[in-house]
């Protein structure tokens, strides 16, 4: 299947979209990494409520806030919340990483079967950097994320994950392992202006296998609706 032909699955995030040639390609597992605060979670939201705003449903897998405290930080964009959930249109998941072996169990041998049975067709995985928790040694923790990355794929879904970076290695993520599970890496950084006071916020699509995307590194805000991508700079001399 050649480039053009590739379907894609437009994020909802103005500006990542014209980098990305039209949207994720449809099936990769993409990963979002990035230090606290720069929108991870927000830009998982906003690629899930997209979706559900195309009738696409989504699943939220959260290792981290509970369902409400998830959806009410969805709300302060304005996305419409309630209704898509009590439709059924996006489903929270709950892995609490207090439940070990039961979580390893999910994810090694149900994990798939849910998601397929729930038809959904954009899943978020918030975070991975939680699966470390999960596994007392190496071996184990790569094992755990293979076999989540493995599930999400099998379902036939478009799936964004999110991990926090090192903080002395900000370009990496804590773990050094999603990265290679991935399809693609989007990193998510804080940039200095040229005064050297103000901080902004910038945006790079580092990898995406099997197609072509904007190399360069674009600043980014987010505001009352979620993020959006200054793409007025984009070089559109993409790479492989």
């Amino acid at each position: 299947m050649s480039e053009s032909e590739i379907p894609r699955v437009p994020t909802g995030v103005a500006g990542l979209d014209e980098m990305l040639g039209g949207g994720l390609p449809a099936g990769h597992v993409v990963l979002v990494t990035g230090l606290p605060g720069t929108g991870k979670t927000c830009l998982g939201l906003q690629f899930l409520f997209s979706g559900a705003a195309r009738g696409e449903p989504g699943v939220y897998l959260s290792l981290e806030e509970e369902e409400p405290a998830l959806l009410a930080s969805a709300r302060q964009f304005g996305w419409p919340v309630d209704e898509v959930v009590k439709a059924g249109t996006v489903k929270v998941m709950r892995l609490d990483p207090k439940q070990t072996h039961q979580n390893l169990q999910r994810i090694q041998s149900d994990l798939a079967k849910e998601l397929k049975a729930l038809g959904a067709k954009r899943i978020v995985v918030d975070s991975v950097s939680l699966l470390n928790m999960l596994s007392d040694d190496e071996p184990s923790r790569r094992n755990t994320l293979f076999g989540l990355a493995a599930a999400c794929r099998d379902s036939g879904a478009t799936t964004v994950l999110t991990a926090e970076a090192d903080p002395l290695h900000p370009t990496v993520t804590r773990d050094g392992l999603s990265e290679y599970i991935a399809d693609g890496v989007i990193l998510l950084g804080y940039s200095s202006a040229e005064d050297g006071h103000r901080i902004g916020l910038s945006l790079r699509i580092l990898k995406m296998r099997r197609t072509a995307h904007a190399r360069t590194v674009q600043p980014y805000r987010i505001g009352s609706g979620g993020i959006t991508v200054d793409a007025k700079a984009v070089d559109f001399g993409r790479g492989p």
